[in-house]
This record gives C-alpha cells, sequence and structure tokens, in this order.
C-alpha cells in the first residue's frame, strides 16, 4: 500500500509527531518519572495523526470528524497548558516551543480538505 501525502499532510505528520514525542517521552524524561497525563496527550497526538493520515477504508467517512476533533484535542491541550502549565523563563521554555508547534498543527489542520 502506497501512502501518497500532500505537502499540507506532510505538515501535519511533522507537527503532531514533534508535539506528540515531545509529550510522551522528552517531558517524561525531564521530569524524571512516567507522568500519565503527558503520556495520554502523547500518545493521543500519534494515534490521531496515524488516523488522520493513513488511509483507512473505515474511517473515510469521518474524515472531516476526525479532523475537528484532532483540531480540538490540540487546543485543549493548549487551554490545559495556559491553565496550569509552566510559564516560567527559561524553565517553561519547552511549553512555549510546544505550545508553538500546537498552533502551527491547528493552522495546517485548519487548511486540510
Amino acid at each position: 500500500m502506497k501512502i501518497q501525502l500532500s505537502l499540507n499532510q506532510v505538515w501535519i505528520l511533522i507537527l503532531s509527531a514533534a508535539t506528540g514525542l515531545i509529550h510522551l517521552l522528552l517531558l517524561n524524561i525531564l521530569m524524571g518519572k512516567v507522568d500519565l497525563l503527558f503520556t495520554l496527550n502523547g500518545l493521543g497526538f500519534l494515534a490521531l495523526a496515524v488516523a488522520f493520515l493513513i488511509p483507512m477504508p473505515f474511517l473515510k467517512p469521518f474524515r472531516g470528524w476526525l479532523r475537528w476533533i484532532f483540531i480540538g484535542y490540540t487546543l485543549l491541550t493548549i487551554a490545559a497548558w495556559v491553565a496550569i502549565g509552566d510559564k516560567s523563563l527559561p524553565g517553561g521554555l519547552l511549553g512555549y516551543f510546544t505550545k508553538l508547534v500546537e498552533l502551527c498543527l491547528v493552522y495546517v489542520l485548519w487548511r486540510e480538505k
């Protein structure tokens, strides 16, 4: 099975992989322990990227919904950081970087048709 991705879809893959891996691996390593919420959030980004980008016939009718769920999930992650995240500098710099990645992800998802 050959998967053809548009440039926009490549950006969705890169950005969702980046934020997913930051939450799944980097934040857990920096904290020195496995944090359930960061782990689940990272897995969620990776799972949504796979569901959105890999052509699965049973998901095709729901692609529009999946796109909006992905956007909502990303915005919820941003809102959670605004509410309880570390915004100090330089300690919280990774949070600011990750939110920039997530805002870019929302933009490319919004552009995707």
